[in-house]
């Protein structure tokens, strides 16, 4: 069985900036840590690893060389090799642009009998790359896992929790599955293991090493564009305390409230 891992390295900081002329996220200077949710995902493959025979653990990155920096973390915690999509023609590519590209190196890797991500990235939040993935392979697909157990020989049962309810769903692999921090603890690289990682292959992929539409990459590919970032600004509440005995208080409530026509 081949499990690949698609992960993400994101800024190590919450002071992102927008880039004038990409629209983008200026990642320029700023240290990457890998995204947390996509230890979740190798967690869970590991654990598939270490209680089924014969799985291989494969993790796929896309962006600048530095991201080998995940993979190498990623191959410490115990997967046994690692990928990476570098060119300059990928940079400022959206969601729709990355998932393209992730799913043509997906395509030539080949034989993945499960692909997970982690539930979204914490510098965008979108949680698309998954879904999106999914379409380009024509795969079923799964989000927001927050179990997941091998239920048959060409089979997953997933519990999907979602915010007020929960859903039992199975698919037939080959699937793409996005999980859910709930799922697991990740665990930590040994010393052993991080001088192992650096002994495990990491392949290099650049634009010529993959069959590609150049007019689906990096910013001429990518529909959408961030115009702005900012935090929504505080708004100031008048407070009313209500007083007197818990009756008199009740009828200060239901007065204020039919005041502002709210019953």
């Amino acid at each position: 069985m081949k499990i690949i891992v698609c992960l993400k390295q994101v800024p190590e900081t919450n002071d992102v900036t927008i880039d004038p002329v990409t629209h983008n996220l200026d990642r320029r200077g700023l240290a990457g840590v890998m995204n947390p949710f996509d230890k979740n995902a190798i967690e869970l493959a590991l654990h598939l690893k270490d209680t089924t025979d014969d799985v291989q653990v494969a993790l796929l990155t896309m962006g600048p060389d530095d991201y080998a920096e995940s993979l190498r973390e990623g191959m410490a915690m115990g997967a046994d090799e690692g990928y990476l999509l570098s060119d300059r023609a990928f940079a400022g590519a959206d969601t729709l642009a990355t998932g393209y590209v992730i799913a043509q190196a997906l395509k030539k890797i080949g034989d993945a009998d499960l692909i997970l991500f982690g539930r979204q990235a914490v510098d965008a939040d979108t949680g698309q790359v998954g879904p999106i993935v999914a379409e380009f392979l024509h795969q079923p697909q799964i989000t927001y896992a927050a179990s997941l157990r091998l239920s048959g020989k060409n089979e997953v049962t997933a519990e999907r929790l979602l915010e007020d309810t929960k859903q039992t769903l199975v698919a037939q692999l080959p699937a793409v599955v996005s999980v859910r921090s709930e799922l697991n603890t990740p665990r930590y690289p040994t010393p052993r293991n991080i001088q192992l990682s650096f002994e495990k292959p990491l392949t290099v992929w650049h634009h010529d090493d993959l069959d590609l539409d150049d007019s689906r990459l990096g910013q001429a590919g990518s529909p959408t564009i961030v115009t702005k970032v900012y935090a929504p600004k505080p708004v100031k509440r008048e407070l009313t305390p209500l007083t007197g005995t818990p009756t008199e208080a009740a009828s200060q409530l239901i007065k204020a409230l039919k005041g502002r026509q709210l019953i």
